[in-house]
């Protein structure tokens, strides 16, 4: 597969630096997955003392953000009792996350993979995505 059109293992490493970093920063260990374009897991870190429940949590944020090509928080919004996306989470297994954290990863305009994090409260984990994904 055309590099340019897939997360490579150097990409996901440096995405997960970029993380590890900004996890860092805001003093809240995480757990960073990266997803290739096909949701197939890359490389996953779990940083010292982040939650061992987070590990799935973390690659199954990337998985849904790359099978919907959304924001897991956007998602998560339309996820909602009467809302259309409603039950969704039930779908692929139960591996469907619909908490802030996973973000599809973009290169020239086209979707390549994404990443997830989790760890923190909602708004943490969603910063600690963004900071990753922007390494790409």
């Amino acid at each position: 597969m055309n590099h340019e059109h897939n997360t490579s293992l150097a990409d996901a490493r440096r995405i997960i630096a970029a993380g590890e970093a900004k996890a860092t920063e805001i003093g809240q260990p995480m757990n960073i997955a990266v997803v290739d374009v096909g949701g197939n897991l890359i490389a996953h870190a779990r940083m010292d003392a982040a939650w061992i429940g987070s590990i799935d949590i973390a690659i199954n944020k990337a998985f849904t953000a790359r099978m919907f090509d959304l924001a897991t928080a956007d998602l998560a919004k339309q996820a909602q009792p009467g809302s259309q996306f409603y039950g969704i989470d039930q779908s692929n297994n139960g591996r469907v996350m619909i908490f802030a954290g996973g973000i599809p990863l973009v290169r020239n305009d086209e979707i390549i993979g994404a990443v997830g994090v989790s760890g923190g409260e909602g708004k943490q984990d969603q910063a600690v995505a963004e900071a990753a994904a922007a390494a790409l």
